[in-house]
């Protein structure tokens, strides 16, 4: 048997919580918060940093050295990633970029595989340059930001071009975040061209949704969109955009925000909650690639002392764990679904849970692993094992070519073993 709650979209803090940056100030200083552990989950309204950290998107300063350190003592599982890293195409340091004036995604003329490539060999050699140390990689991955700075002037397509813009922006500021400090590397030009192209079909599609009916896009839609407005926030410096995000996340009418998103709660027989997540009832591939789209903003906002993760009593790690449990196998509860579609709302419902793409292979497990289990010593039984069934993880170009293989920039066990 199982139990099962629906809760109200909207939830408000409680006067005596307190934020994990409020936390690191009322216990004076970082050391003494993380000793604290994490037992103030939620965040203020004014989440934004005072004072921004760099490198501070999926990865910190902490990520990059321990990296650097275990993989140059020959120690697994990161000496596995590095050389799942390594041993991408993507990677090499001769790679050219392809920088277009225009990014088409859906529609007639598509090119928009130009700019998810290049993507992932521009954060593919930042990672080599930042763990390895080798100056070629640098060289490239900076060429490759550079070249794009200068060159792309707008994204555009159908409806898809808001899924270009909000993958494509929050993975390409990641790439720039680790490379902000190279000399050969115009960040200034970058952030210019991130809140020219990318930012405004980002706000876009949050706060109209391409003129449809809220509940038509399904979450991911909102997420990557989320996530893309998070990372030029951090990019940028800019708190409004990230205040926008995690604002987002907590209270947004849309699909993506915490509780649209992971609609329905329940305690599984071993006594693990667990939660329903938007589009289990569609496919496990679009699943998958919503737990790391909804990881990557909550590792972002992490790395700048805003606690999502733990947000609504972790309601994000029971949805991880449904959607792990189903995709090893497991049977799981499914409430009938049902939203509206189109421009009227139309409705719709889905009855079952989808048994499509169920299994498949997607480089988003690691983060949530090590951050669950080994940040906050929980047990997450299933998030664990889907982790371990694909170590070590790789990253765009080691899952096909198409575009579900760049969903995600990957190499979690490289970057987030503990």
């Amino acid at each position: 048997m199982h139990s099962m709650s629906r809760t109200s979209p909207h939830r408000h803090l409680h006067q005596g919580e307190l934020s994990r940056r409020g936390l690191f100030r009322a216990a004076g200083g970082v050391g003494a918060a993380v000793a604290l552990g994490s037992a103030f989950a939620a965040t203020t309204a004014d989440a934004a940093p005072s004072t921004w950290i760099h490198p501070g998107m999926l990865h910190n300063a902490g990520d990059i050295n321990r990296a650097k350190v275990r993989v140059a003592a020959g120690d697994d599982p990161w000496l596995s990633g590095w050389n799942k890293l390594v041993a991408n195409s993507h990677s090499q340091s001769t790679w050219t970029n392809r920088a277009t004036a225009t990014i088409i995604r859906g529609g007639t003329g598509e090119n928009y595989g130009l700019l998810f490539n290049d993507i992932a060999a521009a954060y593919q050699n930042a990672l080599r340059w930042r763990v390895g140390g080798t100056e070629a990689n640098g060289v490239c991955a900076a060429n490759i930001l550079n070249a794009w700075a200068k060159t792309l002037t707008s994204i555009t397509g159908n409806a898809d071009r808001f899924l270009a813009a909000g993958i494509y922006g929050w993975e390409f500021a990641n790439a720039a975040e680790l490379m902000r400090d190279y000399p050969a590397f115009d960040l200034a030009a970058f952030q210019q061209m991130m809140v020219k192209v990318f930012y405004p079909l980002n706000n876009q599609f949050l706060t109209g949704h391409n003129d449809a009916c809220i509940t038509n896009y399904w979450a991911n839609w909102d997420l990557c969109n989320m996530a893309s407005i998070l990372a030029i926030g951090i990019l940028n410096q800019d708190g409004a955009k990230f205040d926008q995000a995690v604002d987002y996340f907590k209270n947004g009418a849309g699909n993506g925000s915490i509780t649209h998103a992971v609609p329905y709660l329940y305690t599984d027989s071993d006594g693990y909650a667990l939660g329903q997540w938007q589009e289990s009832g569609r496919d496990q591939g679009h699943t998958m690639m919503g737990m790391g789209q909804m990881g990557a903003i909550c590792e972002m906002a992490w790395n700048q002392g805003t606690d999502l993760y733990s947000y609504d009593s972790r309601r994000f790690m029971k949805a991880a764990q449904y959607v792990a449990k189903y995709n090893l196998g497991g049977d799981v509860p499914f409430t009938t679904y049902t939203w509206g579609t189109g421009q009227n709302c139309a409705q719709s419902s889905q009855t079952v849970i989808s048994s499509a793409s169920r299994g498949q292979v997607r480089p988003v497990w690691a983060m949530l692993h090590y951050h669950y289990n080994r940040r906050l010593g929980l047990d997450d039984r299933y998030i664990s094992q889907m982790c371990f069934s694909i170590d070590p993880e790789g990253g765009g170009g080691d899952y096909g070519t198409t575009s579900g293989g760049f969903d995600q920039l990957g190499f979690g066990t490289l970057m987030f073993a503990k």
